[in-house]
């Protein structure tokens, strides 16, 4: 009994330590993917057009500001100390407002690109794990910032994956 129970253990520690040796790895640059997705072109472009939008406006209050600061400049020596004053003021608080604008717009600048690009993040790993799940692989690693792949060893699902996704690339040149 006990040989049986000793042997039924050593078949069961090498049949799970060859399963731990049989994994399936691959890899996947997903900045080469992403690059290539026509949603990202098109996100891109949005955000083009926002950042316009942005400049357009800033552009306007730094217009206001340069007029204003003509007309004290031009009318300095002959105001009051009082007119000079209020003058001074409202070119301080005009500038204090178009750099809190540029911090504003930097700042919804950055999360209009979160807004358009996540879906598009979101979409490309579920299509990662697709592919993976599909391919039997345990672990995909990240493609562009691999040091070494032995490409026997190791697969690029990066072609699986564009597939998956549509994504035609023009052939190397």
């Amino acid at each position: 009994m006990k040989k049986v129970l000793k042997l039924t253990l050593a078949v069961v520690c090498v049949m799970f330590s060859t399963s731990l040796f049989a994994q399936k790895i691959g890899y996947v640059n997903t900045d080469e993917i992403i690059t290539n997705m026509k949603e990202t072109q098109d996100a891109y472009t949005q955000l083009e057009a926002y950042a316009k939008d942005l400049q357009a406006q800033m552009e306007t209050i730094q217009v206001e500001f340069n007029n204003k600061l003509q007309e004290y400049q031009n009318a300095t020596e002959t105001m009051t100390d009082a007119v000079r004053q209020l003058k001074e003021k409202e070119l301080t608080d005009l500038n204090t407002r178009i750099q809190e604008f540029q911090q504003v717009a930097q700042q919804d600048l950055q999360k209009k690109e979160n807004e358009l690009l996540a879906p598009i993040y979101e979409k490309v790993k579920n299509t990662i794990d697709e592919v993976a799940k599909a391919g039997g692989y345990t672990i995909i690693l990240p493609g562009n910032a691999l040091i070494y792949v032995d490409a026997a060893q190791v697969k690029d699902i990066a072609s699986d994956v564009k597939a998956k996704l549509g994504i035609t690339t023009p052939a190397a040149q």
